[in-house]
């Protein structure tokens, strides 16, 4: 039975290598396969501490959070509103401290979170950084307020749905901020028009 187990786990371990150097998935999906795998270890020092959907969650929220970074930095260089620049100043520093807060849990439980964003979010950052002038102000407060709506409902799923008390005291904290980003830029959109 332990050669069997041994086995598994170098299996197992082959699989998270392939999925980690594959070309087709991207970071988030990596972290999920790595988790995935660490989900069915049996041993506490190889395993993950949280269920699976509660890594999941953890996985997604560190994309959304580094992919509204990579957004906001975007606008920092290329925006004309005044109001849109100091938002995603703000969102550089909010965004930022809640992805460490979340790596810091994340290490605590054994969660692989992604080291960059996935491929969806690089398209979304490939195409608005084509854009310019007026034209890129929209374009970002637009995909602000989409992405802020979606977050806050995300947040507030796990809020009632997260198992582990660290990770839903993270969300408790954070759902807060998030939904004054999506109050903030709704203001800012309304004032563009």
């Amino acid at each position: 039975m332990k050669k069997l187990s041994y086995v598994m786990m170098l299996a197992a371990a082959g699989m998270v290598f392939q999925a980690c150097h594959s070309n087709t998935k991207d970071s988030t999906a990596a972290a999920d396969s790595v988790n995935k795998v660490k989900d069915t270890t049996t041993t506490a020092a190889t395993g993950i501490a949280v269920v699976a959907d509660d890594a999941k969650f953890a996985v997604d929220a560190a994309n959304g959070g580094m992919t509204e970074v990579e957004l906001s930095k975007l606008a920092t260089t290329k925006a004309t509103n005044a109001d849109v620049k100091k938002f995603a100043d703000m969102m550089i520093m909010d965004h930022t401290a809640a992805g460490e807060q979340l790596k810091a849990i994340a290490k605590t439980k054994n969660i692989t979170l992604p080291d960059s964003v996935n491929a969806d979010s690089k398209k979304a950052i490939a195409d608005l950084s084509k854009k310019s002038g007026p034209d890129f102000d929209k374009a970002y407060v637009d995909k602000m307020v989409s992405d802020h709506k979606s977050t806050v409902d995300m947040f507030e799923s796990a809020s009632k749905n997260l198992k582990d008390p660290d990770l839903k005291a993270f969300v408790d904290k954070t759902l807060p901020t998030i939904k004054g980003h999506l109050n903030n830029i709704q203001k800012i959109k309304a004032g563009m028009k």
